[in-house]
């Protein structure tokens, strides 16, 4: 599986911006996802998103602000950033997991085993 992630930039503090994730190759993935990592921080935990029925799962800090969804005819996952703070600056990664990954562990990083190259988002204050 190959992850092609876009859509990142600068915007200014209450603005709006909308990644996406072209996936390519034949996947058995059970979860897709976007993580973020900010300069001198790990990675963290933003949105997934299960394949099968669509259920979503946000971190608090982007609950009400961001959202997560997927066009299968496309094979694109997306995530649209609203009201954006300057803590949200960071790269942001898609992920796909390899499938058999519990929903208890779907919000772990090292569950996912396909990756995209990640896309640099700046919110200015």
């Amino acid at each position: 599986v190959q992850l092609q992630a876009s859509g990142g930039g600068l915007v200014q503090a209450g603005g709006s911006l909308r990644l996406s994730c072209a996936a390519s190759g034949r996947t058995l993935s059970r979860y897709m996802g976007w993580f973020r990592q900010a300069p001198g921080k790990e990675r963290e935990f933003v949105a997934i998103i299960k394949r099968s029925g669509g259920s979503t799962y946000y971190a608090d800090s982007v609950k009400g602000r961001f959202t997560i969804s997927r066009d299968g005819t496309k094979n694109t996952l997306y995530l649209l950033m609203n009201n954006l703070k300057p803590e949200d600056t960071a790269v942001y990664y898609c992920a796909a997991d390899s499938g058999g990954t519990i929903q208890s562990e779907a919000k772990r990083s090292t569950r996912y085993a396909y990756w995209g190259q990640g896309t640099l988002v700046t919110v200015s204050s």
